[in-house]
């Protein structure tokens, strides 16, 4: 091999020799297209949306319980309050026979009976 086609070896030329390919294959990165993009961004838009759904309804099932136990609350101090005003009526009975004011009262007996 002589010195000038050692020296055209090394490059790489425009031109086929013989038995090589015309076609100079080189890898290339590969790039999403335009309509590819699009796509992947609607699908990424899509699963955000299903995620958003999925805590907003996580959240009013939430609220459902709480609204439910805040009734129960309520029906609960209502029934205390009930209880509490039951319990003083049943307790002033004893405490107004056991009174110093209805120890110094006379009994009533009948005296007679009323005849027509």
């Amino acid at each position: 091999m002589t010195y000038s086609s050692s020296l055209a070896a090394g490059r790489k030329t425009a031109f086929a020799g013989r038995n090589q390919n015309a076609v100079a294959f080189r890898a290339r990165g590969r790039a999403l297209g335009p309509v590819s993009n699009t796509v992947i961004l609607i699908v990424l838009a899509c699963l955000l949306g299903l995620l958003y759904l999925a805590q907003v309804t996580k959240t009013n099932a939430y609220g459902y319980k709480i609204n439910d136990l805040q009734q129960q609350q309520t029906q609960l101090k209502e029934q205390h309050d009930d209880l509490e005003v039951a319990s003083a009526r049943l307790q002033s009975v004893d405490r107004i026979q056991s009174s110093d004011a209805a120890k110094g009262l006379t009994p009533t007996s009948p005296s007679g009976t009323v005849q027509d």
